[in-house]
């Protein structure tokens, strides 16, 4: 058994198959490209890993466990949408994290912030949309989790400081953890990735390590990204 193993997982919303008898398993030590487009049901499958959602058929465990208080200790989360109070600045946010969570290293955010040149008394209200992925991006590596999972993290970002947000994230990732980025940017990010998922409407397309994926069809990933989903559409 893998840190995470899912076991024939169903989701349904309002009569529609969001993800449909997925299984998988991963081992700690890999930073795991979850890839799909938009609506294929990877925030889904995050949401369902990082205890948000608990309304589903099959079986999910995470370090042994179904998805409840335990898991939610280990799992650091990162959600797509922006989740920190309007009126918090980094100070605040840092403060926040560290009276939460028993595994958070104040000093490493706060470091994580300077290095993304944020003001730590400038309100995330007044923060453009990218400042404010770097401040909950530097809060959510700051847990010295077991588990850490990125939904979207480089969606409002330019190119350029996508390379820098991966290189943070590669810095900072700890070796002894399983790192879960869900993304739709293959391109930009697939240089990290060991291990890589093909999501594609529910359904699992493809998973293994991007170094045989690779060798195996003689491609990128993100080439194969857009062989797999340009024939769906045109479909």
């Amino acid at each position: 058994m893998g840190i995470i193993d899912v076991q024939n997982l169903n989701k349904t919303y309002a009569n529609k198959l969001v993800l449909n008898n997925l299984s998988l398993s991963l081992g700690s030590g890999q930073i795991v490209g979850l890839l799909g487009p938009n609506g294929c049901g990877k925030s889904t499958l995050i949401k369902i890993l990082a205890g948000v959602i608990s309304d589903y058929d099959g079986n999910v465990f995470i370090d042994g466990q179904t998805p409840g208080i335990y898991t939610k200790s280990i799992v650091s989360y990162l959600p797509e949408k922006t989740y920190l109070s309007k009126w918090m600045r980094p100070v605040d946010a840092v403060a926040y994290f560290s009276d939460f969570y028993a595994d958070f290293d104040k000093v490493k955010a706060m470091d994580m912030i300077q290095q993304f040149r944020l003001d730590p008394m400038q309100p995330t209200k007044n923060m453009s949309k990218g400042m404010q992925e770097k401040l909950q991006l530097s809060l959510v590596m700051s847990r010295r989790s077991k588990v850490l999972i990125l939904d979207e993290p480089l969606g409002g970002v330019d190119p350029a400081t996508r390379s820098a947000i991966l290189d943070m994230i590669l810095r900072n990732y700890l070796e002894e953890s399983i790192l879960i980025m869900a993304t739709h940017l293959v391109q930009d990010v697939e240089r990290i990735f060991n291990y890589a998922i093909l999501l594609g409407y529910g359904e699992l397309i493809l998973a293994g390590e991007t170094d045989d994926i690779r060798r195996e069809y003689g491609k990128s990933l993100d080439e194969i990204f857009r062989e797999v989903f340009a024939c769906s559409i045109s479909l």
